[in-house]
């Protein structure tokens, strides 16, 4: 599971989650609630949110679990 990597993509930026490296700080979650959604499939919803507002909000994630690649 340590390698294990998932991809959300749209047409600006793909946002990738480590589930690995993954500590559940729940900071994702608190951030955009409209984005993060543990009990939903796909538990990322990338629509709900702006390019701006997904990279702000990745950049707190406290583990480096989540990153993204600009499109």
């Amino acid at each position: 599971m340590a390698d294990l990597r998932k991809e959300y993509t749209n047409d600006k930026i793909t946002i990738v989650w480590k589930p690995g490296l993954c500590q559940h700080a729940g900071e994702c979650v608190k951030n955009l609630p409209n984005v993060y959604k543990p009990k939903e499939k796909p538990w990322i919803q990338i629509e709900n949110a702006s390019t701006e507002e997904l990279k702000a909000q990745i950049n707190k994630c406290p583990s480096g679990a989540l990153s993204f690649i600009e499109r």
